[in-house]
């Protein structure tokens, strides 16, 4: 995929598009003459999709001319998009809701993103009259496990801010997203056979089991929790008698909120292995990233003109809280400031996701205004 992007992307006219070996596709859109010493920025999406739901043997689905009917995804027909459970539906009668087929994501998450960034360079390109400085691209890989930015070369990109396109629906605008950690708390036991066992097998598969069902059930888990409140997410186990692995995502707003949320974890995990002697618990706490707000509250215009690209589309930004990361999450912390655009998805890692053909379209209508206000300012 990331070949084929570079391959399209130089045959477009872009400058030193490359895949580099770790994965990552940088190119150039060149300056309009006269805006050379335009302030150079860039557009980022994710080639990856998620690994929670299949991603291959993708069978997308155009319904032309939406009707505001029930969508029944036919290679499994109890895989039903409800207008009822879907409010964003309401606002696409009349446009092209894309879907999969039923069994599989659609990868509009971020491939919505992709191909946008995709159709705007084209479009600069062909039209190289429109006011604009030097534009960098960028795609990346394993953003959906939170190692998208790893290897991303911040100098070599060379742009003094970034967006990425990896957003909800139209208009939507964000620049707080959650601060994230993961966990690994690991329960040694003793194995034997399990007929001559007696006071002697220790279960780490029950120790976890019982590690689990210690945490709360009214609250801090992502079925319970919405609009700035956190969570703490069990999501892999890894079991065996001898030795059991659980994985557990910790997510919040603030730092302090997951440092609290760690140390609930670490004494819940400690509890359980206190009432087994002979049991012993390892927990491991790996950073993943932080809420992007506190970088981009010290560069403000990067919001700012966002803003007025929206507005000079059309569109009143809605600006919310990311439940949740973008690579622009860690990019800010290295130095480029990267908030996030609106790519039109819904549903992200569901079988129901989809996507409106005319929002990618607007999304493309911003990238290409952006560029324009950057110029101009």
């Amino acid at each position: 995929m990331m070949r084929v992007l570079a391959e399209e992307l130089l045959a477009l006219g872009a400058a030193d598009a490359a895949v580099d070996p770790h994965g990552y596709v940088m190119a150039t859109i060149p300056a309009s003459s006269g805006y050379e010493q335009t302030p150079v920025i860039g557009f980022v999406a994710h080639v990856d999709t998620s690994p929670e739901m299949p991603g291959h043997d993708v069978r997308p689905l155009v319904h032309a001319n939406y009707d505001g009917h029930d969508i029944v995804l036919p290679d499994d027909p109890s895989t039903v998009l409800r207008a009822a459970d879907e409010p964003a539906l309401a606002a696409q009668i009349g446009n092209d809701i894309v879907t999969a087929s039923g069994t599989t994501l659609l990868g509009a998450d971020d491939k919505a993103g992709v191909a946008e960034i995709m159709a705007a360079a084209e479009y600069l390109l062909a039209n190289r009259e429109i006011p604009h400085g030097a534009i960098r691209v960028a795609f990346t890989p394993d953003e959906e496990i939170g190692r998208g930015a790893d290897h991303f070369d911040v100098a070599k990109f060379g742009a003094v801010c970034a967006y990425t396109l990896d957003g909800g629906g139209r208009g939507e605008l964000e620049y707080e997203s959650f601060s994230a950690d993961a966990m690994t708390v690991t329960f040694h036991g003793f194995n034997t056979h399990p007929g001559y066992a007696k006071d002697r097998m220790v279960n780490a598969i029950k120790l976890a089991a019982d590690f689990i069902t210690r945490l709360p059930a009214d609250g801090l888990s992502p079925e319970t929790t919405d609009g700035y409140e956190g969570y703490v997410h069990p999501y892999v186990v890894d079991a065996s008698v001898e030795r059991t692995s659980v994985k557990v995502l910790i997510r919040d707003f603030a730092s302090s909120g997951l440092r609290q949320k760690e140390a609930l974890v670490e004494r819940l995990a400690r509890d359980v292995v206190a009432e087994a002697p002979r049991a012993r618990v390892e927990v491991l706490v790996e950073p993943s990233y932080r809420n992007m707000r506190e970088v981009l509250d010290a560069h403000p215009v990067v919001v700012e003109r966002a803003r007025e690209a929206m507005r000079r589309v059309g569109l009143q930004p809605i600006e919310r809280a990311i439940r949740g990361g973008t690579d622009g999450s860690r990019l800010s912390f290295m130095g480029l400031p990267t908030p996030n655009l609106f790519a039109g998805e819904h549903n992200f890692h569901s079988r129901l996701e989809w996507v409106s053909a005319q929002d990618m379209d607007k999304a493309v209508e911003v990238i290409v205004e952006l560029c324009k206000v950057w110029a101009e300012s």
